[in-house]
């Protein structure tokens, strides 16, 4: 096997739910030792009590035995090692910080001010190691947030308005039913983490890395020009069409949904070859992009119609002879088992450690794909504490001895 992009660093995972342990799977699959660090007073990862379960039986909506694993965590935890540490315990603490010293990067996404009182915050770690990167993944950043500062991605959402930048004119605030704010943030994390690494290693200093889940949602929610659009006119919520780029969005065929991207005039043209109407193309309406959006209504009505009493398969066939960019619409699950994803790793089988594949599941995989290098998430995640005494041993030096008296003493 070749060699990983980030194979020899250590990574101290301190996250939770899914922001923090997504930046961390994906560390995972570019080769670093992630070390999953779990509260053994609350149960762990807040996500092993996530239902749905993998059971020898297949899935449950409860927890059957010990062995079971929710399917986040299956998901989550691949590729990384767990122990169990009370930080607040004074030698659970000690213990992080022996271990903050062995370390590349740690990653947490507490909310703001708890690491402080924690003391294992950047100011008190970065003394134990200087050339660590600190990675902090939170709703409002370090400074805190407005109300009580808690966030979760539905108030991310809701904040960052995203929701008001679908559905149609006038209807109510819409929730992505994708994560997308906790699925965001992590990605920027990874990308600062990264480049906070490369400057160590060039320096020998590592920084605190700084994430919040709004600012990384609101800056992708700035990168197209709603306010201008506000500003001009055009409406901001087009529902499942979009006029300013027609043809564009989605429509019904007699058997399934599928979508049109066709911007351009060449693009539209084909288009409109493709329902039969090659007239259109000289046609001042429609000949041009500015025609084309300030008469997008007829456009689109003539395409529903088109395609509404034909099958799906020969609406696609159609537009893509024509050159006319589209795709059918496809439910997650089928998403998921498409055979290029699949085979290009993007998106995984999730196998559980005891039980093994008792039921067809998938999980993403690491979409980076590089000539060199693995980037595979190959290993099942772990029980909870798994690896403590491994990881005390093998990177601490930490005899049998040392390891009983913290057992006594309740840390790990």
């Amino acid at each position: 096997m070749a060699q990983r992009p980030l194979e020899g660093k250590v990574v101290l995972d301190l996250t939770t739910a899914l922001a923090g342990p997504y930046a961390t799977l994906l560390l995972a699959g570019l080769g670093a030792r992630v070390i999953k660090i779990e509260n053994p007073e609350r149960g762990g990862d807040a996500a092993r009590n996530n239902s749905p379960y993998v059971t020898p039986d297949g899935l449950s909506v409860k927890r059957t035995s010990a062995d079971d694993m929710s399917v986040s965590m299956l998901s989550r935890g691949r590729n990384k090692e767990s122990m169990t540490l009370d930080l607040k315990n004074p030698h659970g603490k000690q213990v992080f910080l022996d271990l903050a010293g062995q370390a590349d990067i740690v990653v947490e996404n507490y909310s703001a001010g708890v690491t402080a009182r924690l003391g294992i915050d950047y100011a008190a770690v970065s003394a134990a190691n200087p050339r660590l990167v600190y990675t902090s993944i939170s709703g409002f950043g370090s400074q805190g947030g407005p109300g009580t500062g808690k966030a979760m991605d539905t108030i991310i959402q809701a904040l960052s308005g995203v929701m008001m930048t679908a559905g149609s004119p006038g209807d109510a605030p819409i929730r992505f039913g994708l994560p997308i704010g906790d699925l965001v943030a992590p990605l920027f994390a990874v990308i600062g983490t990264l480049s906070a690494v490369i400057q160590a290693d060039s320096t020998g200093r590592g920084q605190h890395v700084d994430v919040s889940m709004l600012g990384a949602l609101t800056s992708m929610v700035a990168a197209e020009p709603f306010d201008a659009f506000e500003m001009i006119g055009l409406p901001t919520r087009t529902g499942a069409l979009v006029p300013r780029l027609a043809p564009f969005g989605t429509f019904e065929a007699e058997d399934g949904y599928f979508a049109i991207c066709a911007p351009t005039d060449g693009f539209a043209h084909g288009v409109l070859t493709a329902i039969g109407r090659p007239d259109l193309i000289t046609d001042p309406r429609f000949a041009r992009r500015d025609g084309r959006v300030h008469n997008a209504d007829d456009l689109h009505a003539m395409i529903g119609q088109w395609a509404a009493d034909k099958p799906l398969a020969k609406v696609i066939t159609d537009l893509e002879s024509h050159g006319a960019p589209c795709a059918e619409v496809r439910s997650p699950r089928d998403a998921v088992r498409d055979p290029i994803v699949v085979e290009r790793g993007e998106v995984v089988p999730l196998t559980h450690p005891t039980y093994g594949n008792v039921v067809e599941l998938f999980g993403s995989g690491l979409p980076i794909t590089m000539s060199g290098s693995e980037t595979t998430l190959d290993r099942p995640a772990p029980a909870l504490g798994e690896h403590t005494t491994q990881i005390l041993a093998d990177l601490l030096g930490y005899d049998e001895s040392h390891i009983a008296d913290l057992v006594e003493s309740k840390a790990l």
